[in-house]
């Protein structure tokens, strides 16, 4: 078993048996402010396993996004219940595509990479997102990574180019049941969601 990989499962049981430490952390990451711009990652092994490398041109951060479903104000004038549409109204994306688009809208000039689920209570979910400077000479000159310094890849999280963009527009599916979600769910008619 890689050292990473070791990483990865003990971090999983560790946050199955809530520990003292999970807890205490969750504290202060609440108190915290959405968006917060790490030093390092908190979960390497996954980090790494989704591209990042401790070089320069990579920055990480966590992101804090509610839970729950999506609430719209209650009409003032009348209605019949059925049509006041208040309640039950869940977004047509991942909260953790959610958490790439905020860091992307806080951090400009930076690309998403990818991004990975660190933590959760009651009320918040934490992810923390990988983010490129496509513009830091590291970076364009790694034959590795300078892939995501073409035009193209720009604004790559809102058009659901991500892994969690891709994953929440149904294209992991394959086969049979997954007839209309290619090439995109819009040219189907919204069918397949």
């Amino acid at each position: 078993m890689s050292a990473y990989k070791h990483m990865n499962e003990s971090w999983i049981k560790e946050q199955k048996q809530r520990s003292d430490l999970v807890r205490s952390r969750l504290i202060v990451w609440r108190k915290q402010g959405s968006i917060v711009r790490l030093e390092k990652p908190t979960r390497l092994g996954r980090a790494r396993f989704l591209g990042y490398k401790a070089k320069q041109g990579y920055i990480v951060v966590r992101v804090k996004t509610g839970r729950g479903p999506r609430e719209k104000p209650r009409p003032r004038m009348g209605r019949k219940p059925r049509s006041l549409g208040v309640t039950k109204y869940t977004p047509q994306k991942s909260r953790r595509w959610i958490a790439e688009e905020r860091a992307a809208t806080k951090y400009p000039n930076l690309r998403v990479l990818n991004s990975y689920w660190v933590g959760s209570d009651h009320r918040w979910l934490f992810h923390e997102v990988i983010l490129v400077d496509p513009n830091h000479p590291v970076i364009y000159n790694d034959p590795a990574i300078n892939w995501i310094c073409d035009a193209i890849q720009q604004g790559r999280e809102n058009r659901g180019l991500t892994s969690a963009g891709k994953r929440s527009r149904g294209l992991r599916k394959k086969g049979r049941g997954a007839e209309k979600v290619r090439p995109s769910l819009g040219a189907k008619g919204n069918l397949a969601k």
